[in-house]
């Protein structure tokens, strides 16, 4: 079947961790992450350091260690951890990455492009907060 829109698995692990993160009292570890989840222990590893990385997690090692938030829920929007994992959202241009097109108009018009803003607009409004 053909979808529209399709969140690739690292971002769909990336929002979903943190959204788990943020509601836990206290550190969170990848297996109970993979186990809500469903997902790859290893996979979902990369894509917590990325997020590590990117300041919006502190991690911690040993038995009893796991992830926490760094900025209060408050300060973390979905657009943030999303362009983290998947890089920042392109409003502009050919949705195909053509340089060159062979008609006057896009085909598409610009509905792709204003999809992407709309994407962009709303992920932005949004903050782990909401979810807790």
């Amino acid at each position: 079947m053909s979808r529209i829109f399709q969140l690739s698995e690292a971002a769909f692990l990336g929002l979903h961790s943190m959204i788990l993160i943020a509601r836990s009292p206290e550190l969170i570890n990848v297996n109970k992450i993979a186990d809500a989840t469903g997902a790859s222990k290893n996979h979902l590893a990369k894509v917590l350091q990325r997020l590590v990385k990117s300041n919006f997690l502190k991690s911690s090692r040993g038995p009893s260690g796991g992830f926490m938030l760094k900025k209060p829920p408050k300060e973390i929007s979905i657009l943030d951890i999303y362009e983290a994992i998947e890089g920042t959202i392109d409003t502009t241009g050919c949705p195909f990455d053509h340089s060159k097109c062979p008609f006057e108009n896009c085909i598409l018009g610009n509905m792709i492009l204003n999809f992407s803003d709309d994407f962009r607009k709303y992920f932005k409004k949004r903050t782990l907060k909401d979810y807790l």
